[in-house]
């Protein structure tokens, strides 16, 4: 049985596409059949990310509206076996969206034995947000350590109890993940930035991964490659992690805490 995941925020800009495309690859990497859906209509980002902008031809809405079939819509990943994109549309409105054409896309998943369903969710509480989360056994909600952000990520926990396909049919509750993006331990211990303790005592739901700062994000997303897919990045280590965790590996957190500086490196001001 396939797993369908929201990863979803209240708040734009925390990184809720960087970590789908990594967690998606990180998933396929681990030999599981994947597909990433980009659910924000009208702005799509997840083909950029993913570095296959230029061979989208069909989208999500075309395949709800019975333009194309769901084969000619998904995107074979050029980097990872088992992975596959179903982007958006630019052109068309988010009203397009209706739960019978993505209840129907999910099926169609199902009947292909996909493992894992990604949703990309948009941020906020229109129309694709609701409905990336609807139909989902599971939502990661993506929060940076600043107290705007982690209020719109309560408020998108409250929408998930109330808004779900679960919740209004009374089947068991949706398993909820912190992803926490963005950290920086000096800057916690500054005073700059919510700590991952914080966090956790607001929001009281279970940590997934925590994802350090790191060029190395942009760097890949402004060349198509999702991060997971760099040696060099730490952010990139941490998605593998992540990934770990969500396929029930134990695997410790890393990055979370600032390297102490040696006696010279301290005298010398290095």
């Amino acid at each position: 049985m396939a797993r369908i995941i929201a990863v979803t925020s209240g708040k734009g800009g925390v990184g809720k596409t960087t970590s789908s495309a990594s967690i998606a690859t990180g998933l396929a990497q681990n030999g599981k059949k994947t597909i990433v859906i980009d659910f924000d209509i009208g702005l799509r980002n997840l083909d950029l990310v993913m570095g296959c902008e230029r061979r989208v031809v069909y989208d999500l809405i075309n395949v709800i509206d019975g333009d194309a079939t769901l084969y000619q819509a998904m995107i074979k990943d050029k980097y990872t076996d088992n992975l596959f994109i179903l982007p958006a549309s630019q052109t068309k409105n988010k009203n397009s969206l209706t739960i019978d054409g993505i209840n129907k896309i999910f099926k169609q998943l199902l009947d292909m034995k996909f493992e894992f369903i990604i949703c990309d969710s948009p941020a906020g509480i229109e129309n694709g947000a609701l409905l990336s989360i609807y139909f989902a056994d599971e939502a990661i909600v993506v929060t940076n350590p600043e107290v705007s952000s982690v209020r719109d990520a309560d408020r998108i926990l409250g929408i998930i109890s109330a808004e779900s396909n679960r919740s209004k049919n009374n089947l068991l509750p949706m398993k909820e993940y912190l992803l926490l993006t963005r950290y920086n331990p000096i800057r916690v211990e500054n005073g700059d930035m919510l700590s991952m303790h914080d966090v956790l005592d607001i929001l009281r739901i279970p940590l997934i991964g925590v994802i350090p700062e790191d060029p190395f994000v942009l760097k890949s997303s402004n060349q198509g490659s999702p991060v997971i897919l760099s040696s060099l990045s730490i952010a990139g280590q941490a998605y593998h992690d992540t990934v770990c965790r969500l396929i029930g590996k134990k695997c410790d957190f890393r990055f979370i805490k600032s390297k102490k500086k040696s006696f010279f490196q301290r005298l010398f001001g290095r």
